[in-house]
């Protein structure tokens, strides 16, 4: 276990950066934008930053999936083939993350985040209003693997915005309401970010007190966002999303590209 010594205005803000953090992440994802820079600017070596984020977006993911859960707007037992994949795809993409090529990684993903950018401003994250799940077919089954595996795994290597990335995909492979949409996200984020940040204790990569202080905050920003998203929709969801979109494909650009 990792522990640093912060100022109480340094504790403060990072708890501040926190609530900010989870209130976008539960509607649109991609509040790891906030809390991952907030947590190295702090001093945190760079895998301890990743395991605390992990503990603290744990809170704010499983508050804003239960929130979805309550208003029915997740079904666990319609999505569990999503929750298994999820779960594989992020033991692995934690335990290999040190075999991988981050250079390859960190070109590939703004290049990804564009064209995340372009469906989203151009296309429809929602085809539907109706809150009604999509048949169950075998190639229903086939599209939650592939993406539980894919995003599990990016999410276990720590990837930013792959909250976004749950969103956007959902509106590309199934046809199921924004709300449905949102619910889906969070609730496979949580999944991702339990699963990884299990990893990353056994490590001893995880400042807890720290961890579970930026968690709480997570929380409460994490409830006030998933409320806001069921109670404004399209509204608040599409203009939120689209904005942390472009934001995290100008942040990815600059970093592997132009520093």
């Amino acid at each position: 276990m990792f522990e640093l010594a912060l100022d109480p205005m340094t504790w403060g803000l990072l708890c501040v950066v926190a609530l900010a953090a989870g209130f976008i992440d539960a509607i649109a994802g991609g509040g790891g934008m906030l809390t991952v820079p907030a947590l190295l600017t702090a001093g945190l070596p760079p895998h301890v930053t990743l395991g605390t984020n992990k503990l603290a977006a744990s809170f704010g993911s499983i508050t804003a999936s239960l929130t979805y859960y309550r208003r029915q707007l997740f079904n666990p037992r319609f999505w569990a083939a999503s929750i298994l994949a999820t779960a594989i795809g992020a033991i692995l993409g934690t335990l290999l993350v040190d075999y991988l090529s981050t250079e390859f990684l960190n070109k590939l993903l703004p290049v990804v985040i564009i064209l995340v950018a372009c469906y989203s401003l151009f296309g429809k994250l929602s085809p539907t209003e109706s809150h009604t799940l999509p048949p169950v077919t075998r190639l229903l089954k086939i599209k939650q693997w592939v993406q539980g595996l894919s995003l599990g795994f990016f999410d276990g290597m720590a990837g930013p915005g792959a909250g976004t990335f749950w969103t956007a995909s959902n509106s590309m492979l199934y046809k199921v309401s924004l709300l449905l949409n949102c619910g889906l996200a969070r609730s496979m984020n949580f999944v991702s970010n339990f699963i990884s940040l299990i990893t990353f204790v056994a490590l001893g990569h995880v400042n807890f007190l720290l961890g579970i202080s930026m968690g709480v905050f997570l929380m409460l920003g994490a409830w006030i966002g998933a409320h806001s998203a069921i109670k404004f929709g399209n509204k608040l969801i599409k203009p939120l999303f689209n904005t942390i979109v472009i934001i995290l494909a100008g942040k990815l650009v600059i970093e592997a590209y132009l520093s």
